[in-house]
């Protein structure tokens, strides 16, 4: 009896983030300050059986210690190459005080020029721009 060859099953090596821009009263943009990357917008990685709304709620209250209701989702960056799509997500605080985190070294909320200066890694500076401007919603950028 011939055997036939067994198909071993990998599973897509994709990763999937969510983000906040957290926009206050003020018009000030909250930012967290990583230590790999720096002044960055908080979010992560939606973790199985997660909506990308409830990580990015999630994410950015472990990261900043401020709850916040999403707004609006504004639209996905994906890295190509490394199989990574970022979601992004508008969103207004509702609670919580700015406290750091394992993941945050400094915590606050910048005006809205400010925080795009202090943002320097890859295209994270951009991704903030996109979301500031509802006239590219929803978009869809590849890299």
């Amino acid at each position: 009896m011939e055997q036939k060859p067994q198909t071993i099953y990998s599973p897509p090596k994709h990763i999937v983030s969510a983000a906040t821009i957290v926009i206050n009263e003020q018009r000030e943009i909250l930012l967290i300050k990583g230590p790999r990357r720096g002044w960055e917008m908080p979010g992560g990685q939606v973790e199985e059986g997660e909506s990308l709304k409830a990580a990015a709620i999630r994410e950015t209250k472990e990261e900043s210690g401020i709850e916040v209701e999403v707004l609006k989702f504004c639209g996905v960056f994906q890295n190509v190459n490394q199989s990574i799509c970022n979601t992004l997500f508008l969103a207004k605080p509702i609670g919580g005080k700015l406290t750091t985190s394992s993941e945050s070294l400094e915590v606050g909320f910048f005006p809205i020029q400010q925080a795009l200066e202090m943002v320097e890694w890859h295209n994270f500076r951009q991704r903030i721009e996109y979301c500031l401007d509802e006239s590219t919603h929803p978009f869809y950028i590849e890299f």
